[in-house]
Parts: C-alpha cells; structure tokens; sequence
C-alpha cells in the first residue's frame, strides 16, 4: 500500500518514518510513504501558499493553485483517493481504519494548514473528508500519521504476528469494544498480584476472565 502525503511542513514527519514498526513496514516493502512539499509547486516567487479569505474574518487560508499542481503530480503516481484531514470530516474510527485496509488501496493524504484549503480545491480533488476526533489542531499532519499508523498495522505481514491487530481495543473479534487488561512479569509488583486465573494455565477461564472485562 501506497501512502503521498502533501504537507507545508515534510520535516514534521521525519522521525516518524525512522521508528519503530512503521520503519520495519518500509524497510520489508509492505507500505511505501512519500512525503511531499506543496510549497515546491507554488507559482507565487516568495513561496507563498496563503492568502486572505474573501469576505474578511480572520487567519488565511492555503491557495488553490500550489494544491492544485501539487495533486494533480501525485496522482501520476497514485492512483489512489484523495482524502483530505479536516474537522469537519466523518469521524475515524477502527471500524473505517479496517474498511480502508482491507481495499488494499493506494491513497494520498491532504494536510491543511491555517482557516483551511479553497473549497475549489475540495470540490475538484477530495474524494473523502476524515477527521480523527471532534476538536481543531494547527494542521493536519497528526492526523495523517495517525491514518497512517491506524491503516498500516493492519496490512499482512506489518506487525508479525496477524492476531496482534485482531483482538485491539474496538475490534470486531472483541465486539467493538475496549481491550481488557494486561500483565506481565513479575506476578507481584508493589504488593498488587497479577489475577489468578491469568496464571493458571487454564484458557477457557483465562479467555472468560478477559471477555468479562471488555468495556
């Protein structure tokens, strides 16, 4: 799977890409993610991708024609939807994280910045709006790693094990809902005991323990 992310800001998601699981995913050739910078298809000599909204009010908003040059490069490349991160999308959840998995599909991924993006440009190129919760950061570039991050778990092969993903928190092995508890060693840990029944050996309890502690 294929993610393009068009961002002002590419440097935010250097150490991202270098850590952990999402590194390994890269280097094992089972994701590819290509940062791109919008400010290197502006027309505008200062670089600029701003501008005031007409109407007035307050903050800028990003520019058409840098977004517009800018997606219709990548879509060269990528024949995948546009999704654009915004607050005013459809709520992510694991259930949509599953859905856009299992299409195994490429997708490029729109980070705005400021008052937002010219709706010119949501109307010609966006073909999905995704917020990841119901509140307003300064850009849309967490959004993307957690898109990223969210999806990519999910793809064979990225966390080595194919159960480590299927009894997550809101799952559909665990009905939607939250994880139970976890322990490990040492069974005693400032005098709290890890459950009984988690050292027991027996797996139909151990397996009723957990499913009673689902929330």
């Amino acid at each position: 799977m294929r993610f393009d992310i068009l961002t002002i800001f590419p440097n935010i998601f250097d150490s991202y890409l270098k850590e952990s699981i999402i590194k390994r995913a890269i280097e094992n050739k089972l994701i590819e993610i290509h940062v791109h910078d919008i400010r290197d298809y502006t027309k505008n000599k200062h670089k600029r991708v701003d501008d005031v909204p007409f109407g007035g009010g307050a903050g800028m908003v990003m520019t058409p024609q840098p977004l517009d040059d800018a997606i219709q490069h990548v879509k060269k490349l990528n024949k995948g939807p546009v999704i654009f991160l915004t607050p005013q999308g459809q709520t992510f959840s694991q259930t949509k994280a599953e859905k856009l998995a299992a299409k195994s599909e490429d997708m490029i991924l729109l980070c705005g910045r400021y008052e937002g993006i010219d709706q010119r440009i949501r109307d010609l190129h966006v073909d999905l709006e995704i917020s990841i919760g119901n509140y307003v950061l300064t850009g849309g570039e967490l959004p993307a790693m957690v898109l990223t991050d969210a999806i990519s778990r999910l793809i064979p092969g990225v966390l080595g094990k194919e159960e480590s993903h299927q009894e997550d928190s809101f799952s559909k092995a665990l009905n939607r809902k939250k994880e139970y508890p976890h322990y490990t060693r040492p069974a005693t840990f400032k005098g709290m005991d890890v459950p009984e029944v988690l050292l027991s050996g027996h797996h139909k309890k151990i397996e009723t323990w957990r499913k009673n502690k689902l929330k």
